[in-house]
């Protein structure tokens, strides 16, 4: 199956025509067609709508999770809501296979990674931080432990918004880390295996990394893509 994934579109419906143009190709590229998050610009249903009138002509099934950006306005339940009525597969906390593919995918969250990890100790504030750290983290669990128990998925792709792994964000100032992602997702990947894990989020981040059980990590955000040599406006997997 050829995968292709890129996150960080910020659509409006000024750059909708934009990235009608760049994703066009996909229909002859990939089988599947993954958006790593931050789909909107404002999180308003408007810029949704823009991006999936703007993806009509690409005719491939698309798996999606949501980015920070896209829950600014509090309105997540209805760009899930509008997405899943066009036929995108919204993963949650959720799985969904296609052919023996399975994907498991959540937003996540920040927290840090390694030894540099936040911890809930402190603070109320600070505590409801890692709360919802943890929180990601178990929405991630059961979702690949639904693939491992109910699907009968031959591979699995981890798709993500914040990253899992330090290595995927380097070039952002490290102060940015713990806002950036978490390595508890990458504990939970590890536990259970798969064939990639797909993120965006880091604008300046690399292309590329492994967790700490050797899978293979991808940062597919728009602005590392178009760094790339030569520029890609996403990227294709193939698994």
């Amino acid at each position: 199956m050829r995968i292709a994934a890129v996150g960080d579109l910020y659509c409006t419906p000024q750059v909708a025509a934009r990235i009608r143009a760049q994703m066009t190709p996909v229909r002859d590229e990939a089988d599947v067609l993954v958006l790593a998050g931050d789909l909107t610009y404002s999180g308003e249903p408007r810029d949704l709508e823009a991006l999936l009138e703007a993806l009509v002509h690409v005719r491939v099934p698309t798996v999606a999770v949501l980015g920070n950006h896209d829950y600014d306005r509090d309105r997540a339940a209805d760009l899930m809501q509008l997405m899943t009525t066009a036929g995108v597969k919204v993963l949650d906390g959720t799985a969904y296979q296609r052919g023996r593919v399975g994907f498991a995918g959540t937003t996540g969250f920040g927290g840090g990674f390694g030894r540099g990890a936040l911890t809930a100790f402190g603070q109320p504030a600070m505590k409801a931080f890692v709360h919802a750290t943890l929180e990601e983290a178990l929405k991630l669990e059961s979702a690949l432990s639904f693939l491992d128990g109910e699907l009968e998925a031959e591979k699995t792709v981890v798709v993500l918004h914040y990253a899992p792994i330090a290595d995927t964000v380097r070039g952002e100032p490290p102060e940015l880390y713990p806002h950036l992602g978490s390595s508890r997702l990458a504990e939970v990947i590890d536990r259970h295996g798969a064939e990639l894990c797909i993120h965006a989020h880091a604008h300046h981040g690399v292309a590329e990394g492994r967790t700490m059980g050797g899978v293979p990590v991808y940062n597919v955000s728009l602005p590392v893509l178009q760094a790339l040599d030569p520029p890609r406006p996403y990227r294709v997997f193939e698994v």
